[in-house]
């Protein structure tokens, strides 16, 4: 990292502004405009001194252009020191965030409104993009023979993960913030006579239990959505037990922009590179090969299953 360069690009007004935007998270370039309240072309010229200097990462993605800050590094150092002194009553900075509320809040507005309106025939909707029947025949082998007491699937939606695992586990308990979906849910469950599974109100990024209570988790279908994929994982690595699994399922990276625009999609598909990073990162263990399904259909969209273990530390193995 060049210092003289990185202080140069920090010391900008708008620039500062926008490193303590993505230090709540990603954005994509229109929500930055959005929120700063300028043209897209003047934010550009912000954003490539800043790409320059190393402070931030640009993500194309499709037609989109995400931001984010370095996760580690030096970079990430030097910006954390001088966001602490961030003058945060500052009526711009106070705009700012009041802004970044607002494009949360439409994010999930679009999305409870997607799922709304598709919950009673997400299955069919879910099952056009990739091959279902294999997916689920290859997530059951992926969980090992052992009996769960407690899987947990995160963004359980019509709670299939739920109906397919029954015979596998004690007890599965599904989350969603989506309510009809949990209707949906409730429906299957009831229908298919599972007796050993339930569902409940609650978000993946912090599902409603404590920690190392779980063997299973499963998060099928759910990353591409969410706007901090690494906090769902970090979750998931909280709530297993020593020794637990974490089974991923989504979509490679793709350019299929209609999926952003007609589904909410808010990344196109996830690269084994971020999975791992993510991982990692959580305390896990990936296995090195991901599982990999071609739809078949003429969108050409590869679904990837990532499974990763919650090893035991040195001082339990040696217990």
């Amino acid at each position: 990292m060049d210092l003289v360069e990185a202080l140069r690009s920090i010391g900008e007004p708008t620039r500062l502004r926008v490193l303590a935007l993505l230090a709540h998270g990603e954005l994509a370039v229109g929500e930055l405009v959005q929120i700063l309240g300028m043209s897209q072309p003047r934010l550009s010229r912000h954003m490539k001194f800043l790409t320059s200097a190393g402070l931030v990462e640009r993500m194309p993605e499709g037609a989109w252009v995400f931001y984010r800050l370095p996760a580690r590094g030096e970079a990430r150092e030097l910006i954390n020191a001088v966001l602490a002194f961030l003058p945060e009553e500052q009526p711009e900075y106070v705009r700012d965030r009041q802004r970044l509320d607002g494009v949360r809040k439409s994010r999930a507005s679009a999305a409870e409104d997607y799922f709304g309106r598709t919950a009673a025939s997400w299955d069919d909707v879910r099952g056009q993009h990739y091959p279902a029947a294999a997916v689920e025949a290859a997530l059951l082998d992926a969980a090992g023979r052992d009996k769960a007491a407690l899987m947990v699937d995160l963004g359980t939606g019509t709670g299939r993960m739920l109906t397919l695992f029954a015979d596998r586990v004690e007890w599965a308990e599904g989350i969603d913030l989506s309510h009809p979906m949990l209707t949906v849910a409730r429906s299957n469950l009831e229908r298919a006579g599972v007796s050993n599974a339930g569902v409940r109100f609650g978000d993946v990024t912090a599902p409603p239990f404590a920690d190392d209570v779980a063997d299973l988790v499963i998060v099928h279908q759910v990353l591409h959505y969410m706007d901090r994929p690494e906090r769902v994982i970090a979750e998931a690595s909280r709530i297993l037990k020593s020794g637990g699994r974490l089974l991923i399922v989504d979509f490679a990276p793709h350019s299929l922009e209609f999926l952003r625009s007609d589904h909410e999609h808010r990344r196109l598909g996830l690269s084994d590179a971020e999975i791992a990073e993510w991982s990692a990162s959580a305390g896990l263990t990936l296995h090195e090969v991901p599982q990999r399904f071609e739809s078949g259909s003429k969108d050409g969209l590869i679904v990837n299953i990532w499974t990763a273990d919650k090893l035991p530390n040195i001082g339990e193995i040696a217990a």
